[in-house]
């Protein structure tokens, strides 16, 4: 979700200069605040060449740190980047202003198959338009996986669910995401349980899925696999979709002997989706507008999707999508695998309470 991205450090602020006169104090200016490395930075530079607004862009790595900020207000954001069902809650919560949509001509760009999915958290897409979507599932190195266990359940979740699998990976390092929102829904839909149950009955049964697990983890952490699959540091990982075809891409480049896979398992997979949103005391509405108007333009969003390795939500940018893109299935899956995912919606407080606990739990291993 996703999804915390390689190499920005959390919190970096990386403000692009404009042309000279930038320093007048009536200087346009749209604040954003997205996940770390999820933008190709010139798209930034060249949006400010076109508008004229200077872009000071932040970055985060977990829905968590975006939704203290927004909850607590006064964040000075003018656009930021939720997933779904965080945004959810967040909208009930006030914290978003609605779209002028008479601003935003480029929603004709839109995908009306990823739209109506993105109304289980914005109905109507009132507040948020899709900037990109994918998966929660497995990465592993190829080699150190088939080296262990020639008969590796490679596209299921045994490969981390099951003790009898998964110990036979530990001596080669295995992380999983710091994310209860996705692992307990995981587990849940693993023993054929409802991954979206908000009973504290049902998600308790998640718990023993995953202290079977817990003793051959090495780390949870929700970007760091990515350099350690492809540096060949860890052989298995559960990880989101872009960021792991990202670690198969660079030990390609690095020609290091490492082969990075992903799958989204047989047994069903998370589908999650990213949203731009304008929270309701942005400073600079109008640029925040402007701002996702742009991200809009199909050529605009392609360039987004070729350079992180995430599917978006905007139809007519896939005609300028590279083929190593478009024609994955691990980033744009074929319409069987589609059937196969599933979406979840937000805990309520007091259920929130009770994952936050197990995670805790589970993470210490007690």
């Amino acid at each position: 979700m996703k999804k915390s991205k390689f190499f920005a450090p959390t919190g970096a602020v990386i403000a692009i200069a404009v042309a000279a006169g930038s320093a007048q104090a009536q200087e346009k200016v749209v604040n954003v605040y997205n996940w770390s490395d999820y933008i190709d930075e010139s798209i930034l530079e060249d949006f400010e060449k076109e508008t004229g607004i200077k872009v000071v862009y932040d970055v985060f790595d977990s829905n968590e740190v975006l939704e203290t900020k927004l909850l607590a207000g006064g964040t000075g954001y003018d656009v930021v980047v939720p997933t779904g069902s965080f945004l959810s809650r967040q909208i009930q919560a006030g914290a978003f202003q609605k779209l002028d949509k008479s601003k935003l001509p480029n929603l004709k760009n839109m995908w009306d198959v990823v739209a109506k999915r993105t109304e289980k958290y914005d109905p109507g897409n009132d507040y948020s338009i899709n900037y990109m979507w994918g998966t929660t599932g497995l990465g592993y190195n190829e080699e150190k996986i088939l080296e262990r266990m020639p008969d590796a359940p490679g596209t299921s979740w045994k490969m981390i669910f099951d003790p009898e699998v998964v110990s036979k990976f530990a001596d080669c390092g295995i992380h999983v995401l710091d994310a209860p929102t996705e692992l307990i829904p995981a587990a849940l839909n693993y023993i054929g349980e409802d991954p979206d149950s908000k009973d504290p009955d049902v998600i308790a049964k998640a718990e023993d899925v995953l202290l079977a697990m817990r003793p051959y983890v090495q780390k949870f952490h929700s970007s760091e696999y990515i350099n350690a699959l492809a540096n060949g540091d860890i052989c298995l990982a559960v990880g989101w979709s872009g960021d792991v075809l990202q670690a198969r891409d660079r030990a390609d480049e690095a020609n290091n002997g490492v082969t990075v896979n992903y799958v989204s398992p047989d047994e069903g997979a998370l589908m999650w989706f990213d949203q731009m949103a304008i929270p309701t005391d942005a400073p600079h509405p109008a640029e925040a507008h402007a701002f996702l108007n742009y991200i809009m333009d199909p050529q605009v969003m392609a360039k987004a999707s070729n350079y992180v390795y995430y599917a978006n939500g905007n139809k007519a940018s896939q005609e300028f999508l590279e083929e190593d893109v478009i024609g994955d299935p691990a980033i744009y899956p074929t319409q069987a695998a589609l059937e196969t995912l599933y979406t979840v919606t937000p805990y309520p407080p007091k259920v929130q309470r009770v994952v936050t606990r197990l995670w805790t739990k589970v993470k210490s291993g007690q």
